[in-house]
């Protein structure tokens, strides 16, 4: 099965050109003969970056403007907001697996989360996850997700599951899918170079299962002109915000594909989804390596609302 790991940046937080994007990688991806299609952490409709370059209480009105377009550009599943996406993995029977920001109208219509969609290729959302924890300044524009969406999930092409970024560094989140039978374990991140790269070469050997992942290669040139305070944010116009170092690491370890470094496209990899639960044999974390008598974890994976109404 080929997979295709996409290290192109969005239209930065417009949604509506971000999605038509979107589309035509998943198509251009399809034409080569990928079964899977991953995209990096928020990609749609860009990670928001510029948490870490205004300083929190003195940046604070530039961040509730930036806040405010973030908000305007995330997708609501309750208003169907990813059907785009689901109609073209259902049209090209690919699996996509998409970072996004997601903002709940079911509830206060307001709160954003880090989210992770794994869409089926029959166009079925087969799992939702919310990052458990936001890393340092992205708290001041992210909400806390919850245990529900703590699945490895059947698809076409595998059992899949994902964390985003550094929650990839919690070893009991990770514990959690190792336990699920996981064939293909995907990473979207906004982080990138040797010490990320390190922690996914870990993960393959640690979880015996294929490892993806990605981030969103992104220059200064790719910010649009238009957006408030571009200057102030990212003066440098010859920046590469983001390297990207899209990856595919090996069952037990080694390169299968990239890092794909300051380098925009798609990053191709085929491989072999069997060969992960066969790489156990040697150590199987969950399975025959573990000790049950000595260390159980318990994972509460009920969706916390803040409201009842009976």
């Amino acid at each position: 099965m080929k997979v295709a790991v996409v290290q192109q940046p969005p239209v930065y937080l417009d949604l509506e050109r971000s999605m038509a994007r979107a589309v035509e990688l998943v198509q251009e991806a399809a034409v080569q003969g990928c079964g899977m299609v991953v995209f990096p952490e928020a990609w749609l409709p860009g990670y928001p970056t510029f948490v870490w370059r205004l300083p929190p209480g003195a940046g604070m009105g530039k961040t509730d403007a930036l806040y405010a377009l973030s908000q305007a550009n995330s997708v609501d599943l309750s208003r169907h907001g990813l059907q785009p996406l689901q109609e073209a993995a259902k049209d090209h029977q690919v699996v996509i697996v998409l970072g996004y920001q997601e903002i709940d109208g079911s509830v206060s219509g307001s709160t954003l989360f880090n989210s992770c969609a794994i869409i089926d290729a029959d166009g079925r959302i087969a799992n939702n996850h919310r990052k458990l924890m936001p890393t340092n300044p992205e708290r001041m524009v992210w909400g806390f997700g919850d245990g529900s969406g703590l699945n490895v999930v059947d698809t076409a092409v595998g059992r899949i599951g994902a964390l985003l970024c550094w929650e990839n560094y919690m070893p009991l989140a990770r514990y959690a899918l190792y336990a699920q039978n996981i064939d293909i374990y995907v990473a979207p991140t906004w982080d990138s170079g040797e010490t990320w790269l390190a922690t996914m070469q870990h993960i393959a050997r640690e979880g015996g299962c294929w490892v993806i992942g990605c981030a969103t290669a992104l220059e200064a040139s790719d910010i649009p002109e238009g957006l408030p305070y571009r200057d102030d944010l990212f003066p440098n116009k010859d920046e590469w915000i983001n390297a990207g170092d899209a990856v595919v690491y090996k069952p037990f370890g080694g390169i299968a594909a990239g890092p794909m470094h300051r380098e925009k496209g798609l990053l191709i990899a085929e491989i072999d989804v069997g060969a992960a639960r066969s790489s156990r044999r040697k150590f199987d974390a969950s399975g025959h390596y573990a000790r049950p008598d000595v260390f159980c974890l318990s994972v509460n994976r009920k969706r916390q609302v803040p409201v009842h109404f009976e």
